[in-house]
């Protein structure tokens, strides 16, 4: 998985291996040039993340009532 394109990966996917990384990184069980490369993954992974939450929150608070009532979401304008 460590392969795999961060900008690809949903929330999900980032998230899982964020967890194996930082589980990783606890246990020591890396050598130390292998701890900073994966530190450095888990770093991207973290920024992926919050990215991804970023956009879900802007799509929720553009969250719209028509004149019955009824939900939808409008394009985030910025």
């Amino acid at each position: 998985m460590a392969d795999r394109k961060i900008s690809e990966m949903s929330f999900e996917e980032a998230l899982t291996e964020l967890e194996a990384i930082v589980g990783r990184l606890e246990r020591g069980d890396a050598p130390l040039e292998e701890s900073i490369t994966i530190y450095e993954r888990g770093a991207k992974l973290k920024a992926h993340c919050e990215g991804k939450l970023k956009a879900a929150q802007m799509k929720v608070d553009k969250i719209v009532l028509d004149g019955q009532g009824n939900a939808s979401t409008a394009d985030f304008d910025g």
